[in-house]
Parts: C-alpha cells; structure tokens; sequence
C-alpha cells in the first residue's frame, strides 16, 4: 500500500514485464466499469498473481461451479471494442477469444481457487481497492452527478 498526500493507493510490486523490469501495479486502475459493475480483466488478474491467463481461466473452469455469473462472465465482441480492451494474445493479431472479468465477488472466490501465499497477498489488496474505490464513488456521487 502506498500513501501520497492522504491518499491511500493499493500497489502490487513486484511485477515483471517482458524485459524482467519491475514495475509497480496500481490496482485501481485495473478495476473497470461495465454493465454497470466493478470488474476486472483476467488477464490483468493473472498478471498481479504472476500467472498466465491462461492458467488462471482453467483453474476458473475447474471450479466452474464456484463462479455464478455475477461473479464472473465473459466480455461480448462490441464491450471490448467500446472499451477498447486488447484481446489478441498472439503474433497473427485478432481476436482469439473475448476475455473473462471477475466481480468483486468473483475475485474473492479466486482465494480459494488459487492457493498461494502471493495470490492471499494480492486479493488482500484487490478487496482492499474495490472497497476504496467503492468509497470514493459514495463520498463523491453528488460532484460525480453534477458532471454527468
């Protein structure tokens, strides 16, 4: 967690991209709106576990059963497109498949799905985030109103 100005950040580090820099994750900024709920992409998600995407959705659908759709459900072709979510995860380019995004919900069931000291430490964050962000929107919904 890092505090600047009186503002409490979630940041995951470490995080290595393709060159193995480190780089800090502000989780924040990995929760997105869609059909008008708090989700974030798998593959973001996989990311901070430091798993592939591929990995963490078999280990979704082996326990299928654990994730209801308003815990977990699959983007359509036009969501993507509109925001502007980058779905090819391959050298030919195009879409290979519409990614998954998890619920608040979804992402506390992940804890029991993945079971690693890292993936306790990073939905510890993550719920702390949602709930932060939960909280900014609540404390903020009049000025938010006024600018819609």
């Amino acid at each position: 967690m890092e505090t600047k100005e009186g503002n409490t950040r979630h940041v995951i580090e470490p995080v290595t991209n393709r060159d193995q820099s480190i780089i800090p994750i502000r989780i924040e900024s990995l929760i997105h709106i869609i059909r008008e709920q708090q989700v974030m992409l798998d593959s973001d998600l996989a990311k901070l576990y430091g798993v592939e995407t591929k990995v963490l959705n078999q280990a979704v659908k082996r326990n299928i059963q654990r994730f209801p759709e308003d815990f977990m459900f699959q983007l359509t072709k036009e969501e993507c497109l509109r925001s502007q979510f980058v779905t090819s995860n391959g050298s030919r380019g195009g879409t290979r498949y519409m990614p998954y995004v998890f619920t608040e919900n979804g992402v506390a069931m992940l804890s029991s799905v993945l079971r690693s000291d890292k993936a306790i430490e990073v939905n510890i964050n993550i719920m702390r985030a949602f709930s932060a962000m939960r909280n900014f929107l609540m404390n903020n919904a009049a000025i938010l109103e006024m600018l819609t």
